[in-house]
């Protein structure tokens, strides 16, 4: 690690270091524009703690109603959307997938265009959790501005793919995850200060928890099972190496816990916009993943998207059929069939541990507040850190293939001359 950070700032490597400058200010912009609050909008929004992951997705814009408020979860959502239909349920969206660089740049636009169109949607809905009793036109003046926020961030994320080093829309969401983490720290640190040295103690065990999380999601982030594959015709000596298929133990990343919390965030929208006693009664009661019925609910739905994702991902049957066309196969498993539901079986074996972890991680933070009574909300969940820690390593492999790359391409041209 030491070894590739020395490397960076080697003078052999400007383009390099350009390129991670470049990045960082971008970053820096995403962050100005969460603080520039949409105009008629009063700030700090209270009673919207169901929507913790969007406002720790986008830096805290959403809870100080800035023109980032929704940052790239419309573009997020809009990507599942799109690929869920693409998987055989629409035949045009099917048959752009199939048709490779081209289909993926169509897919590309049709995916950013129902993006915005949702965050313009998704805009309207909060429009009357942030100004209440307004005006149509207050409501379409905020939705405008949102999607246009959307819109911007998204051409920022763009730039730093282009321009800069590792996916701008993952860096995007990482900043805004780091970006919340210092202010929810001081305000620990002063709430439990104030109870003495208990509350230090609390805080202590609070940060050991959080470095804990950060160690345990490397570990898990970095395991695999591996499946030895066998070529025919081809041992596995001539090879020089071993073959095989890596699964990574939780393949479904953080998909399920945004989708659940997405989904039990849907009736408190609608409760705050319908504004019916019974109703938002019922929804903050049984609907909220805080507490009771909505936390069995809540871990229920993180279960079930982690198959459902991790299946749509990888697609065992397909899988099987592109290593039956290769003259590939699994030792000791039969190809077409066998091969298929052995995959299947890996898969739902890993999986179960896969989604035990984001269970952990996503009520961790839960079972906190509620042990020490804290008035100050833990913003940042362990599924917030998995983004932060998921998409940290990601840059980081990239950097180092990048300075491999260089290293060996210098090589070949001494080697030439």
């Amino acid at each position: 690690m030491f070894a590739t950070i020395k490397q960076i700032f080697n003078s052999k490597n400007r383009d390099l270091q350009k390129r991670i400058l470049f990045t960082l200010a971008a970053l820096f912009v995403f962050k100005l524009g969460t603080a520039i609050i949409v105009p008629g909008v009063n700030a700090n929004v209270s009673g919207m703690s169901f929507l913790e992951i969007l406002n720790a997705m986008s830096g805290g814009a959403f809870s100080n109603a800035s023109i980032f408020a929704l940052g790239v979860s419309p573009y997020i959502t809009a990507s599942i959307v799109i690929q869920l239909l693409s998987a055989d349920i629409v035949p045009y969206l099917s048959e752009l997938s199939k048709q490779g660089g081209t289909g993926r740049r169509k897919l590309n636009q049709i995916t950013r265009i129902t993006g915005i169109a949702l965050a313009f949607a998704q805009g309207y809905l909060y429009s009357y959790a942030y100004i209440g009793d307004g005006t149509p036109m207050d409501y379409m003046t905020y939705s405008l501005i949102l999607a246009a926020g959307t819109a911007l961030v998204m051409w920022i994320g763009d730039q730093i793919t282009v321009k800069g080093v590792g996916n701008g829309t993952s860096l995007i969401i990482m900043a805004g995850i780091i970006n919340v983490l210092p202010g929810m720290f001081k305000n620990l640190w002063v709430e439990l200060f104030a109870k003495g040295f208990i509350g230090i103690a609390i805080f202590a065990a609070f940060v050991l928890v959080f470095i804990a999380i950060i160690i345990g999601i490397i570990y898990v982030e970095t395991a695999e099972r591996r499946i030895p594959i066998q070529y025919a015709n081809k041992s596995t000596s001539a090879l020089g190496k071993q073959n095989y298929i890596p699964f990574k133990l939780n393949s479904a990343g953080v998909m399920p816990v945004i989708f659940a919390s997405a989904l039990l965030s849907i009736p408190q929208i609608l409760a705050s916009v319908i504004n019916k006693s019974g109703f938002t009664k019922f929804a903050t009661k049984y609907l909220s993943y805080t507490d009771g019925t909505g936390l069995v609910l809540y871990i229920v739905l993180i279960f079930a998207f982690a198959y459902f994702y991790t299946f749509m991902q990888l697609k065992p049957k397909e899988l099987s059929d592109n290593l039956n066309k290769n003259g590939g196969y699994i030792p000791g498993i039969r190809p077409g069939v066998e091969t298929t539901n052995y995959v299947k079986s890996v898969l739902k074996k890993i999986t179960i541990v896969g989604a035990l972890f984001l269970t952990a991680l996503s009520i961790l933070p839960i079972i906190f507040e509620n042990v020490s009574n804290l008035q100050t909300k833990v913003a940042i969940s362990g599924t917030g850190i998995l983004i932060a820690v998921g998409v940290a390593l990601e840059v980081f492999k990239q950097i180092e293939s990048q300075l491999v790359s260089r290293t060996y391409n210098k090589g070949r041209k001494g080697r030439r001359r």
